[in-house]
């Protein structure tokens, strides 16, 4: 069975849930003078979202499973951001967000903070109702959806830590990295992480109804490919030789060999 009524009651607290949690988040990046603080929150919140729903919906295997696989994507993603941002100036990404009096104040919570959250709530699907629905046994469906998952995680891990080394080498300073995974992708982070919410999707077609939360893994695939993800990097680097020929050889998102 699928979520209930219950269930579809306890969605609305799991909306204000996240109002709550991104208003506290704005106004730590106010104390902080630094919208990218969002960045943190963003791991950090689909991990609240996950055991909030989780207390409201009961136990299962599934949801214990899921919750585990969502807590440690999310707790590593928070903290590999934190890493890389604290000695760092704001994400250039958020600068236009910058700005003098209250107007500022309102453009941020409403277009970085609240917009964040909604689209939290649109992209976790998969994991909300795994949580909110009554219980099934374990299946095949959910050991393909955990392989699924645990390829895309490996991907943006091993993406992150050869980036990570990359831009530690001194010697790379003003190079692009094209080594390792990135030699097959432009962004084999943003691969995995896609991935990932493609495998809970798997997961939650376990449960009766849950082909309708493939609205959240289209969602964060359309925003990494068309929005907030590969557009706006190579945006940074357009027009530089190196990166024209990267370009030309390298897959911008689908990991495969290079161009010759």
């Amino acid at each position: 069975m699928g979520v209930d009524e219950v269930g579809v009651e306890n969605y609305w607290y799991l909306v204000l849930a996240v109002g709550g949690y991104m208003t506290g988040w704005f106004v730590v990046s106010v104390i902080k003078r630094r919208n990218d603080i969002a960045d943190v929150a963003w791991g950090l919140g689909f991990v609240m979202l996950a055991w909030l729903a989780f207390y409201l919906g009961g136990y299962s295997v599934r949801s214990l499973v899921v919750n585990g696989l969502v807590s440690m994507w999310g707790l590593r993603l928070a903290w590999h951001i934190f890493l890389r941002n604290r000695k760092k100036k704001e994400d250039y990404r958020y600068k236009k967000w910058e700005g003098v009096g209250w107007l500022a104040y309102v453009r941020s919570f409403v277009q970085v903070f609240m917009l964040q959250g909604a689209l939290m709530l649109v992209i976790a699907s998969p994991v909300v109702y795994v949580n909110l629905s009554a219980n099934s046994r374990w299946g095949l469906l959910d050991w393909i959806g955990l392989v699924v998952w645990l390829i895309g995680f490996s991907f943006e891990v091993v993406a992150d830590w050869q980036l990570k080394k990359f831009l530690e080498d001194k010697n790379n300073k003003g190079k692009i990295v094209r080594e390792g995974l990135w030699r097959y992708s432009r962004h084999p982070n943003y691969f995995g992480e896609v991935v990932m919410w493609w495998g809970l999707l798997v997961m939650a077609l376990s449960i009766s109804g849950g082909w309708m939360t493939v609205v959240g893994p289209v969602m964060i695939t359309y925003l990494i490919l068309f929005v907030s993800g590969v557009p706006l990097l190579e945006k940074k680097y357009e027009g530089r030789k190196d990166f024209e020929e990267y370009k030309r050889v390298t897959s911008v998102f689908i990991p495969w060999f290079p161009k010759k």
